[in-house]
């Protein structure tokens, strides 16, 4: 697969009207990947807190969550995205200069919000509700024993989390982690219906100016393929690694039973 990537990159080069569509894509590299690398931080950090929620000893808390998850997974993300982009952010930039005139705030207006950072807020708010439930099904795979066996040592709440539960439960979530992060790359592309000029936008801006879409699109498509498949390369050998480490004959192991 990557061979056959090269090559058509190569191949690409060799075209003057391909290369300077190719030149043009690039530019939006990056902001795909700054969009891709806040909104997948920002929504594993939520889906954590979400993923603690659905397993609270409250029910208010549990009840409110699950309906939170299950709200938004229900929701198209491009549906999500044009909602948070044109109801959600002037409804909250009213509610903020509604406050502002009480409290002898600055105010607001809607157009000072980007909408490159409308969507980061939109893609974070749909995948923290597909990663709580990954969180969630790590957390509960540790044996209750050995959070019972934790709490006899004396550790405390955090202490169990991080020395106990995170280290097992990122073996169970790292496959499904790795996969939610290589489709929230390519879910960036929806953000090119707000205007933000990302690898998608730049396409559709090429495509209509040199009318030759099928050559266009295919570079997009060749620059997403590139990227993901990059991505589950370094994921599996993560894997990989992770897989060899808890092996007894390993070294990291052999040295943890000393």
């Amino acid at each position: 697969m990557g061979l056959l990537i090269v090559y058509a990159f190569v191949q690409a080069l060799a075209d003057a009207q391909q290369a300077q569509v190719l030149s043009t894509l690039s530019r939006g590299i990056g902001i795909t990947l700054m969009v891709t690398a806040t909104a997948f931080t920002g929504a594993s950090l939520l889906g954590l807190l979400l993923a603690l929620g659905t397993l609270s000893r409250f029910t208010v808390i549990r009840q409110f969550v699950r309906f939170y998850v299950e709200l938004i997974r229900g929701i198209p993300i491009i549906v999500l995205l044009l909602y948070i982009a044109f109801a959600g952010v002037p409804l909250l930039v009213e509610g903020w200069n509604w406050l502002a005139g009480h409290l002898g705030l600055g105010e607001v207006r809607t157009r000072d919000v980007s909408l490159l950072w409308r969507a980061v807020a939109a893609l974070i708010l749909a995948y923290s509700a597909f990663l709580a439930e990954v969180f969630r099904a790590g957390i509960v795979s540790i044996a209750p024993g050995q959070v019972e066996a934790a709490k006899a040592l004396g550790l405390t709440g955090w202490q169990r989390f991080r020395l106990v539960i995170a280290p097992q439960a990122l073996r169970v979530v790292l496959p499904p982690f790795g996969n939610d992060f290589i489709a929230m790359l390519k879910d960036s592309s929806l953000v090119s219906v707000l205007g933000v000029t990302d690898i998608t936008q730049l396409g559709k801006v090429a495509a209509a100016g040199n009318f030759r879409y099928f050559e266009t699109y295919n570079l997009v498509a060749l620059i997403y393929l590139s990227m993901t498949v990059t991505l589950s390369v370094a994921l599996r050998q993560l894997e990989h690694r992770l897989r060899w480490r808890d092996k007894p004959g390993s070294g990291e192991a052999q040295g943890g039973q000393i």
